[in-house]
């Protein structure tokens, strides 16, 4: 697992980086606009948290691992993502729709957070909603011709994967440290958890979706590579063999 000076590094160095050129105008149709517009208002919202819960169970995790530097990484990686927000705000902007105040999938995953007082079920939520990320902003991606909007998807996609991997290293450590019975009885409570949630968002981003050309069924068989992966991390065992497959069929 990497260290977290190596993670501090790297958060560091990708809030240098400009990927996305605003000097290019948007160009996106009506229809496009019609079909992805109350899901990127959606996330946008959902980008913009200030991650006050989360900096609160990574305070007490730092404390209990004895690594100060994990609390800074986090703090980074919470500025990451507030880019994300901030970026697709600009865009909303930029094509005169207004942004969202309130929205019920986020207001969910909010209130649900404030509960949220443990580092192992943070980075679980968080792997699994990043993973639903990665489906969305390539979908996003593919379901308009604009090239400022897909710029900006590219910039959140290389983003997430470095996010996946240091969660996926986090949830690692702390399955590691789990006994043998409770590691046991935490594999279905992830599983479930995983599916439930890539299930809301499914329900809630559909249309989004098949704009960008992810049926039902493609999507969870992105959604259980993920997983499959995951777990494969978590655990250092393989899941099962069809995960090659999976990647060389649906560009994983």
């Amino acid at each position: 697992m990497k260290t977290s000076n190596y993670w501090l590094g790297h958060f560091k160095n990708n809030a240098l980086q400009q990927r996305i050129n605003w000097e290019v105008a948007p160009n996106i149709t009506r229809q496009e606009v019609n079909a992805i517009l109350s899901s990127l208002r959606a996330w946008q919202l959902g980008e913009t948290s200030e991650g006050r819960s989360l900096i609160a169970a990574a305070t007490k995790y730092a404390h209990e691992i004895n690594d100060p530097l994990f609390l800074e990484v986090i703090k980074l990686f919470i500025k990451e993502e507030q880019k994300h927000g901030n970026n697709l705000g600009m865009y909303l902007d930029r094509i005169g729709k207004p942004r969202k105040t309130k929205d019920w999938g986020d207001s969910l995953f909010r209130w649900t957070r404030h509960l949220n007082t443990h580092m192992e079920s943070w980075t679980l939520a968080v792997i699994v909603v990043e993973s639903t990320a990665q489906i969305f902003y390539q979908a996003l991606k593919d379901a308009t011709n604009c090239t400022l909007l897909k710029s900006i998807c590219t910039d959140i996609l290389i983003d997430e994967a470095y996010h996946i991997l240091f969660q996926n290293e986090r949830l690692a450590e702390i399955f590691e440290r789990k006994s043998v019975w409770s590691q046991q009885w935490r594999k279905p409570v992830y599983r479930y958890f995983f599916y439930a949630t890539a299930t809301l968002v499914w329900l809630a981003n559909k249309r989004l979706f098949n704009a960008g050309g992810i049926t039902l069924g493609s999507y969870f068989k992105k959604m259980r590579y993920k997983y499959h992966k995951t777990i494969e991390i978590i655990t250092g065992q393989q899941v099962n063999n069809e995960n090659s497959n999976l990647k060389l069929k649906y560009g994983l």
